[in-house]
C-alpha cells in the first residue's frame, strides 16, 4: 500500500526542495495527496511545484500558504528559482487563502493514514495546530527538516534556517507533541552533499531536468547541493538511512540572540520526539537514485 504524504515546502529558494519533490513524485511507494507552500511569494513557489507535477503527469492539489511569519519579520521574501519558470509548463492559478483548511480537511478525512512532511519554515503547521489542536493526534506521523541537535558538529549555524524562519510556529509545532515526530537537523543533513558537476550527472531523468534548470539559479550563489530535504523524504521510505534517538525537543524563545535554537533532551522521560543522530550517506543515495531508474 502506498504511503499518503502531505508536503509543506518553501520550494524555490534552496534547490533541495525541488530535489525532494522530484523524489516523491517518482517514488512508486508514495501517494502525494497535496502540497502547500510557505514563505515569501508562495504562489510562485506553487508554480514551481506545479511544473514538476506536470512533468510527472500527476494532478496534485497545490495550495499557496502563509507568506509572512506569525510575528517576526520575514527572512525569505523571494522565490528566486521562479526566474526559470518560463521554460516549463505550469499552472498559474491556485486557490488562495485555503492552504490551512486544505491541510486540516485532508488530515481529518484520512485519520492515522497521513505523514506530514515539512521542509520549510513552520508557519503553516504552527497555524494548523493552533486552529485545530486535535490534528497532531490524527496524523500517522510528522517528518521535519528543522533544527540543529548537535552543536558540536560542523554546520552552517547553531540556529537552523527552518526553525528560525518562524520560531513561534516552530515552538507551537514541537510543543504539540505529535506522535511519531521525526526530525533531521542540519547537523546530520549537512553531511550529505554533492558538487554542481556531480549533481548535473545524476539529472538525466525527465523529472530531474527541470530541477537541474532551477538549480542554475541556486548555483549562481552556491557551488553544491546539500540534500537536506531529500534526506528527510527518503527516510520515510527507508528507515535504515538514519539512526534516531527518542527524547524531547524544545524551541528557544527566551534568548533574543538564539531565537529558534532547538534544545535536544535525549532519552527524556515521556519525550516523544525522534531526532536523527547519524546517517548512512551511501544508503541515502542508493534510495534516492533508485526511484529514477528506467
Amino acid at each position: 500500500m502506498k504511503q499518503k504524504i502531505l508536503l509543506d515546502t518553501d520550494i524555490g529558494t534552496d534547490i533541495d526542495d525541488a530535489v525532494a519533490l522530484a523524489y516523491l513524485l517518482a517514488n512508486p511507494k508514495c501517494d502525494l495527496v497535496g502540497i502547500t507552500t510557505v514563505t515569501g511569494e508562495s504562489t510562485k513557489r506553487a508554480m514551481i511545484a506545479s511544473a514538476l507535477c506536470k512533468i510527472a503527469g500527476k494532478d496534485i492539489p497545490i495550495y499557496p500558504g502563509i507568506e509572512k511569519p506569525l510575528i517576526r519579520e520575514q527572512l525569505q521574501t523571494k522565490a528566486q528559482q521562479a526566474k526559470a519558470l518560463d521554460k516549463w509548463e505550469h499552472e498559474t492559478r491556485f486557490p488562495q487563502g485555503e492552504a490551512i483548511e486544505f491541510l486540516r480537511e485532508t488530515i481529518r478525512q484520512n485519520p492515522d493514514e497521513i505523514i506530514l512532511l515539512t521542509i520549510g519554515p513552520l508557519t503553516n503547521i504552527g497555524l494548523l495546530f493552533s486552529i485545530d489542536p486535535e490534528i497532531p493526534s490524527l496524523l500517522k506521523g510528522i517528518y521535519t527538516m528543522a533544527g540543529n541537535y548537535n552543536l558540536e558538529a560542523p554546520a552552517y549555524s547553531d540556529v537552523e534556517w527552518n526553525a528560525e524562519g518562524d520560531y513561534h510556529a516552530s515552538y507551537i509545532t514541537y510543543y504539540a507533541n505529535a506522535k511519531n515526530h521525526h526530525s533531521i537537523g542540519i547537523d546530520i543533513t549537512s553531511r550529505v552533499t554533492m558538487d554542481s558537476d556531480e549533481f548535473a550527472k545524476i539529472c538525466k531523468h525527465d523529472l530531474l531536468k527541470p530541477v537541474l534548470d532551477f538549480s542554475k539559479v541556486w548555483f549562481e550563489e552556491w557551488d553544491a547541493v546539500t540534500f537536506h530535504d531529500p534526506l528527510v523524504a527518503a527516510t520515510i521510505f527507508n528507515d535504515s538511512i538514519c539512526k534516531f534517538e527518542k527524547g524531547q525537543v524544545v524551541v528557544e524563545l527566551d534568548n533574543k540572540e538564539k531565537m529558534g535554537l532547538t534544545h535536544w533532551h535525549p532519552r527524556k522521560e515521556r519525550g516523544n520526539h525522534l531526532v536523527a543522530v547519524d546517517v548512512n550517506k551511501e544508503k541515502f543515495f542508493e534510495e534516492y537514485l533508485s526511484v529514477f531508474k528506467d
